[in-house]
């Protein structure tokens, strides 16, 4: 080889090695990125097709379920069916504080309930009067007949002296009908609903061992039954809250009201249902003779009728039979059973 290849040769591998160096140098003086192959923290990204990804959701944004509204139960409202209508006008509207303190002390005229209701200039709705509301119209009522009978001459002289001494107070005029009509009015109606005031009961009675009262109530739990706020009766709720139970178990109120351990034992006790006070579309009868039904046969007793004879399955055909003429008689004077005016009449 000769003199000048070898020096080529030198001259080359040096030149390599300092290329190899400088290469090394900036790649050492680089910042060192972390190495995310094989990472623990490492996710990869998934969608799973139940449970699509959502947004993330921002501490301001509104909820796009719909809103809860109460369920505002209005209280008995004066109604021409059932009630003596006095209008009276003002010339202007009056605030429901002056209603308020000119309102009767008592809202009975004798033993007849009365309302005065104010027309809310804001809402346009009939109501008792508010503090804070204003009210450019006032009504006052008086019920013509209950289950305690007609309404009568004095009393609906004592409602008049009542109501027009609200109207004086708040600036207004009573337009009071003339008493014979209002008592004839009264009159006709209590004859309608005398006949058509239907109450079933079923008497169970013990056919050997006696009950405790803890053990009655046991039995009628099973059917939705819970106490009442009487002693002695279970009453099962109405599905609406505030309307009237649907059936009521009475018992010796005694028993109820004694010492567990101290109280006598029970023999009988009355299954019943008030007609008018819920409506037919819910079925009350059939609730009742079911649950009659079943607590003979949790009670051991027999079902009997209001003379004191077993009730026999051609008897409850008959009583299914009244109730559908009874339901008609009232939907036929827009009375229907369970309505807010049938409740008020038949109470």
């Amino acid at each position: 080889m000769s003199l000048a290849v070898s020096l080529g040769l030198v001259g080359l591998a040096v030149l390599v090695g300092l290329a190899l160096h400088g290469w090394w140098t900036v790649r050492r003086a680089r910042p060192r990125l972390p190495d995310f192959v094989g990472s623990e923290d490492r996710v990869e990204p998934a969608w799973t097709p139940s449970q699509p990804p959502q947004p993330p959701a921002l501490a301001d944004e509104p909820s796009l379920e719909p809103a809860r509204i109460p369920v505002v139960r209005r209280a008995h409202r004066l109604d021409a069916l059932i009630d003596a209508i006095v209008p009276m006008f003002l010339d202007e509207p009056v605030s429901g504080e002056l209603a308020l303190a000119h309102l009767p002390h008592s809202r009975r005229a004798g033993s007849k309930p009365m309302m005065i209701e104010g027309l809310n200039v804001q809402t346009q709705e009939w109501e008792h009067p508010l503090t804070g509301q204003m009210y450019r119209e006032f009504q006052a009522g008086v019920q013509l007949a209950h289950r305690g009978g007609a309404l009568n001459e004095i009393e609906y002289s004592e409602f008049v002296q009542k109501a027009q001494s609200f109207a004086e107070g708040v600036g207004s005029v009573g337009d009071f009908p003339d008493m014979l009509e209002v008592v004839a009015r009264a009159r006709e109606l209590d004859e309608f609903a005398g006949p058509l005031d239907a109450q079933i009961t079923m008497t169970l009675r013990a056919n050997s061992t006696a009950w405790s009262v803890a053990y009655l109530q046991q039995c009628a739990a099973t059917l939705g039954f819970v106490p009442g706020a009487l002693p002695g009766r279970l009453v099962l709720p109405a599905s609406e809250e505030g309307d009237p139970p649907v059936l009521i178990i009475s018992f010796d109120s005694q028993a109820a009201l004694a010492d567990e351990g101290l109280a006598s034992p029970l023999r009988e006790a009355v299954l019943s249902l008030d007609v008018a006070q819920t409506p037919e579309t819910v079925e009350p009868f059939g609730t009742w003779y079911q649950s009659g039904t079943e607590l003979a046969k949790m009670l051991d007793a027999t079902p009997l009728d209001d003379v004191g004879r077993p009730i026999t399955l051609g008897a409850y055909d008959a009583i299914a039979a009244q109730l559908a003429t009874l339901y008609r008689a009232l939907e036929s004077r827009d009375l229907a059973a369970g309505s807010p005016a049938a409740r008020r009449l038949f109470s």
